[in-house]
């Protein structure tokens, strides 16, 4: 083979000599593919200040419970709750001058159009809306993965055939690995506090995508 030909091929594979074996070949291919970002994730809460720990908590937890009947009036919206944080607030004395208390509740849907309302409701019930992110649903994905990943392994089984017509020989695969990678975090769509909840409006939403990636690497054997 010419000189010119090996470093072409040098970017694809290494070949590693064998003493009774054919030569074997490592190779690597790749694939992408875009995913509708179609979960929606969505973290509001209710804050308040109070004398003692029992009134702070009786204030939030009415807040959360308004809230929670709102929520369940949505058969599309699935609920969780949040973190839930209740501390001393300290005076310049170093004094104990009252309690705060935040509660988180979890928002997770497809429906783009009844979240956008609900968080706008929500708001004007006195929660503050903490942040919006969207990312695929697990069905979207899988979806997506299985497609990439034929689509790797058919680049995979090409890039093969290139390297052993190439030589002048025959292969077989020796050995195969497959990952899934890419595919971005959930994406962050905005932030807001308790200043917005009279003015609230629905929640403009674009769903955007994510890249789901299959990388299929392994070893060929080449035989005469």
């Amino acid at each position: 083979m010419s000189c010119k030909k090996l470093a072409v091929l040098g970017a694809l594979f290494f070949v590693l000599p064998l003493a009774r074996a054919g030569a074997i070949v490592e190779l690597s291919a790749e694939a992408s593919r875009p995913a509708t970002n179609d979960q929606i994730r969505a973290v509001v809460y209710a804050e308040a200040n109070a004398a003692t720990p029992g009134e702070v908590a009786q204030r939030v937890n009415q807040d959360i419970a308004a809230a929670l009947h709102l929520i369940k009036s949505q058969p599309a919206i699935a609920v969780k709750s949040g973190n839930q944080q209740t501390y001393p607030v300290y005076g310049n004395s170093r004094k104990i001058e009252g309690w705060r208390m935040r509660s988180e509740l979890i928002l997770e849907t497809r429906d783009s159009a009844v979240i956008a309302e609900l968080l706008a409701r929500l708001q004007q019930i006195r929660l503050a809306l903490g942040n919006v992110s969207q990312s695929p649903a697990a069905a979207t994905r899988q979806a997506v993965e299985t497609a990439v990943t034929r689509d790797a392994i058919k680049a995979f089984e090409s890039r093969a055939t290139v390297v052993a017509e190439t030589l002048g020989k025959s292969y077989r695969i020796k050995r195969l690995s497959i990952q899934q990678g890419g595919g971005m975090p959930p994406q962050p769509m905005l932030r807001a506090s308790m200043a917005m909840a009279a003015d609230a409006a629905p929640v403009p939403l674009e769903s955007g995508e994510s890249l789901i990636t299959t990388t299929v690497s392994g070893e060929i054997e080449l035989a005469d």
